[in-house]
């Protein structure tokens, strides 16, 4: 009687299974710390101020090169089973042996100041970029130069680079700080000669280093000729040069100081020959401008409404918080109105809102006293046309909205204008030449490709060509005279494509795609740049940022907010040249 043949015999190929455990290495790793702990095979004790640190060699070498060298090489060390490490705070190395065991730390202010050296040293260069990052959300007018002082002895170039853009963008606050008086006069000097030192004027510059020779005048009046080439005397008013400058007696009694005096009062007095008598101090400073900020408001994010917000500042590339509204707000519609912000409605998690937020940029400070929409609007269109602010569709939570309402801020009220032909929830809103434009959507059944625009005018609202992608949650935005609109979602998917409408020709066209799928993605120019925020790529919830590159036709990641975000709203503040305010 045959055997039958089991299935794997049959096989034309041997079984395999193979397999990768995600959990092996944190068991591992916890095991490991649960052995130190418990000073099991343990085979070194650090000996760190008046701390004996029990430890593994082999985990110490394997997170850091300085270990490393020490245990592997051929230093005495190698061969110790108890060795002292000093110049180290004790606490710091406590923190940091724990990082190496258990993956995590946390960085804070009463400890950062000594975990950076610590870690510098230990050459843990994941925690010395975690220790910067902390201190780059900490600088304020009143620390930027005790934080730009120690970068500089730590050699964290990236730290000091953004503390020194900081400094110079608020120098006229900066230079009132207790800091500023206390400056070695070296970084005075490096701060003074920037050219993008942020001031109104030259006189600025020459009232802060005068208050600095005077804060300790028997010591520092032998440096006022050092730091005097450094201010600018030329550009000075004649009256400001001659009456202020010139009338003081640190500077008349100074020979190389009064030389400097004449060469201004020269310049000033024969225009004819400053062709000839140009230098560096007859050159404007050129502060890199604000010009524009760009806010990211509210959202949702990790499987809830958001009241979070934070500001994008084109002259030093950095995402900041700022301050949160009073509710959280996901489908919020934002706008700037007056070089305010607004936030309208949306959805706190919970309800459905009516009630608006108003954000004042030069005070970092939410007002509730917006007078509510007619009814309670989530997915809502904002825009900015005239001197009203129009909210557009979206959803009560009952049905989808075609109707449209506009605030007049004189009034605090607002009134109905016509509706839209069409309901629409997650509509985009642009205004181009007079238009108030509502792009795509959803009428509460299927995303939309119609398109249609309201002229203030004669109050209607008429067609024009649909686009070529059905799209729901886009991100619209005027951009070189077209809208363009990119991303959302259609029947089935989450949208990369693009594209804009050209007015002249009522047409769209198709513009390169984004490099990631945006659903909820918030669209806006900043500073001449097309820029797409956050968003939903169909798996996860987006914080980072790209912008479109007209020259090379492409999109390009630039940076990520601190926040992962779907349908937050954005807005642009314009902010005057000689705003000192970088919050």
């Amino acid at each position: 009687m045959n055997r039958l043949e089991t299935p794997l015999e049959r096989s034309s190929s041997p079984a395999r299974l193979g397999y990768t455990s995600e959990k092996h290495s944190k068991y591992t790793l916890d095991k490991v710390d649960l052995l130190r702990k418990q000073r099991g095979l343990c085979d070194v004790v650090l000996i760190v101020g008046s701390k004996k640190i029990f430890a593994h060699r082999v985990i110490l070498s394997a997170c850091s090169p300085y270990f490393l060298a020490m245990f592997t090489g051929e230093l005495a060390e190698s061969r110790q089973t108890e060795v002292t490490i000093k110049d180290i705070d004790e606490t710091a190395m406590e923190l940091l042996i724990d990082f190496c065991y258990t993956s995590n730390i946390t960085v804070e202010e009463n400890n950062v100041q000594t975990l950076l050296p610590a870690a510098c040293l230990l050459q843990l260069v994941e925690i010395q970029e975690v220790c910067c990052e902390f201190l780059k959300r900490q600088l304020d007018p009143s620390n930027c130069l005790g934080i730009r002082a120690f970068a500089d002895t730590h050699a964290c170039r990236d730290l000091l680079r953004i503390a020194d853009k900081f400094t110079q963008h608020n120098f006229q606050e900066v230079m009132e700080s207790e800091e500023f008086m206390l400056l070695p006069v070296n970084q005075l000097v490096d701060i003074i000669c920037s050219e993008e030192l942020n001031v109104r004027t030259e006189e600025q510059v020459y009232n802060a280093i005068m208050n600095w020779v005077k804060y300790n005048v028997q010591e520092r009046r032998q440096h006022l000729p050092t730091v005097l080439q450094h201010v600018r005397l030329p550009l000075m008013t004649p009256k400001f040069l001659v009456g202020t400058v010139g009338a003081d007696l640190l500077i008349k009694s100074d020979e190389a100081c009064r030389d400097l005096v004449d060469e201004a009062k020269n310049y000033l007095l024969l225009p004819q020959e400053r062709p000839l008598m140009q230098g560096p101090r007859t050159r404007p400073r050129k502060p890199i401008k604000c010009g524009e900020v760009l806010f990211a408001v509210g959202g949702w994010c990790s499987g809830d409404a958001i009241s979070s917000v934070e500001k994008y500042d084109p002259g030093s590339n950095e995402w900041r918080l700022v301050a949160p509204m009073s509710k959280r707000r996901c489908g919020v519609g934002v706008a700037v109105l007056n070089d305010l912000l607004y936030a309208v409605g949306g959805h706190d998690g919970q309800s459905y809102l009516n009630s608006i937020e108003r954000y004042d940029p030069h005070t970092n400070q939410w007002s509730s006293d917006v007078a509510p929409t007619s009814s309670c609007r989530t997915s809502v269109g904002v825009a900015v046309l005239g001197d009203f602010l129009y909210a557009v569709g979206g959803q009560d939570g009952v049905s989808c909205l075609n109707y449209v309402e506009r605030y007049d801020p004189q009034s605090n009220k607002w009134q109905k204008v016509a509706s839209m032909s069409t309901r629409r929830l997650g509509v985009g809103v642009a205004v181009l030449q007079g238009f108030l434009y509502a792009v795509g959507g959803s009428d509460g059944t299927c995303p939309l490709n119609t398109v249609e625009r309201f002229d203030p005018r004669n109050n209607r609202w008429t067609p024009v060509a649909p686009m070529g992608t059905r799209r729901k949650h886009l991100g619209v935005a005027v951009f070189q005279n077209m809208i363009f609109a990119v991303g959302g979602r259609d029947d089935t998917t989450e949208l990369s494509s693009a594209e804009r409408y050209n007015p002249q020709k009522n047409a769209w066209e198709p513009v390169v795609a984004m490099t990631s799928r945006r659903s909820g993605v918030g669209l806006a120019v900043v500073n001449g740049q097309l820029m797409a925020i956050g968003g939903f790529d169909g798996t996860t919830y987006l914080k980072t940022v790209e912008i479109f590159d007209p020259e090379q036709n492409c999109w390009r990641i630039v940076g990520s907010m601190n926040y992962r975000r779907l349908g937050g709203g954005v807005g642009v503040v314009k902010l005057p040249h000689n705003d000192t305010h970088l919050w």
